[in-house]
C-alpha cells in the first residue's frame, strides 16, 4: 500500500506538484510553439499558391485560357536518320521504347527540347515523342523514311502552369519530392497547432466548436451533395 495515502506529511508539497506541473506546461508550450513557427515558415508560400490555386481550379470553367501554339520543322540530319532506323528495325514490333540518344541530342540542339531518358511511341513510319508539361503540353514527330521531323509547343498561360503544379501534373520528380516534404511540414504545422489549441482550450471556450465544426460542415456536406 501506498504509505503517502496513509500519511499526508509524505505527500509532495502543493507548491512542488503546481511548480513541476507548470514546468511540463511551459516545455511543451516552448517546443510546440518553435515546431509551429518553423513548420508554418516552411509552409508559408507553398500554402499561399495552394489556395489560390484551389481556387483557381474550382473555377476553371469560368476561367478562360488562350492556348498559344508554336510550330516548327527541321530535317533529321543522315546519321540520326539511320540510327533511328536501325533502332526501329531491332525493335521488332514495339510500339515503346526510350528515345534514342543521337535523336535527344539532336533535339536538344535543334529545338531546345530535353528528350532524354523520354519514351517514345515508335511505328514503321514514324517516331513520335510525348513531351507534357505544366500549363501546356509539346511534341516531336520524326518521319523514318526521310527525316522530316515537325515540334509543336502548346501553352495555357500562368494560371493553367500553377495549377498543374498544384496537382503535381507532368512536374517530374524534384517537384514531387517538393511536395513530399511540403505535406509532411503542413502536417508539423497542424498537429502542433492541435496540441496548442488543447493547452490553450482552458481559456477559450469557443476552441473546440470551431475545431468541431472544421469536420462537420465539411462531413455534412459530402454527405448530402456529394453522390
Amino acid at each position: 500500500m501506498n504509505q503517502s495515502r496513509l500519511d499526508p506529511r509524505l505527500d509532495p508539497p502543493l507548491d512542488t506538484r503546481l511548480g513541476a506541473a507548470q514546468q511540463r506546461r511551459a516545455f511543451w508550450l516552448k517546443h510546440l510553439h518553435q515546431w509551429h513557427w518553423i513548420s508554418s515558415a516552411l509552409c508559408l508560400i507553398g500554402m499561399l499558391l495552394f489556395a489560390v490555386t484551389g481556387f483557381t481550379l474550382n473555377h476553371a470553367g469560368q476561367i478562360e485560357a488562350e492556348p498559344k501554339v508554336v510550330s516548327r520543322t527541321a530535317e533529321a540530319p543522315a546519321p540520326v536518320l539511320a540510327a533511328l532506323q536501325a533502332r526501329e528495325a531491332a525493335l521488332a514490333g514495339q510500339d515503346k521504347a526510350p528515345v534514342p540518344v543521337e535523336l535527344a541530342d539532336w533535339l536538344q540542339r535543334e529545338f531546345d527540347v530535353d528528350a532524354h531518358d523520354r519514351e517514345a511511341e515508335w511505328s514503321a513510319d514514324e517516331i513520335y515523342v510525348p513531351l507534357p508539361r505544366p500549363g501546356g503540353d509539346a511534341w516531336v514527330s520524326v518521319a523514318l523514311d526521310n527525316g522530316q521531323t515537325q515540334y509543336e509547343l502548346t501553352t495555357r498561360g500562368w494560371i493553367s502552369y500553377l495549377n498543374d503544379l498544384h496537382k503535381g501534373r507532368n512536374t517530374g520528380g524534384a517537384w514531387s519530392l517538393f511536395l513530399d516534404v511540403f505535406a509532411f511540414a503542413c502536417l508539423v504545422f497542424c498537429v502542433t497547432g492541435l496540441f496548442l489549441l488543447k493547452l490553450h482550450a482552458g481559456g477559450r471556450v469557443a476552441t473546440w466548436p470551431l475545431v468541431g465544426l472544421g469536420l462537420v460542415a465539411p462531413l455534412l456536406l459530402a454527405i448530402l451533395f456529394i453522390h
